[in-house]
C-alpha cells in the first residue's frame, strides 16, 4: 500500500540532501532516517538512575574539575 504526504518545500530539500545517492527514494531516506532513531538497548531503569544520581551530583556541586583530579594525582 502506497500513500501520499505533503511535505514544505524546506523539509522536501532536506530530504533531497540526505539522500546516499540520487536515485534513492524519500520513502527509503524516511526509513532509514526513523530506524536509526529507535533505540533497540533502551537503558536500564538502574542506568537512568544512576545517570539521575550523577546529574544531581552536578547540580549540588560534588565533582572534580579536571584540574582538581590532575592536582590530586600528581598529574602535569
Amino acid at each position: 500500500m502506497k500513500t501520499t504526504i505533503q511535505v514544505e518545500e524546506e523539509v522536501k530539500k532536506m530530504l533531497e540532501e540526505l539522500k546516499i545517492h540520487p536515485k534513492e527514494s524519500y520513502n527509503l531516506v524516511i526509513k532509514r532516517l526513523t530506524k536509526s532513531k529507535i533505540d533497540e538497548e533502551p537503558l536500564s531503569k538502574e542506568t537512568v538512575e544512576a545517570i539521575e544520581r550523577g546529574l544531581k551530583d552536578i547540580k549540588e556541586g560534588r565533582f572534580y574539575s579536571t584540574e582538581e583530579v590532575k592536582k590530586r594525582l600528581n598529574i602535569k
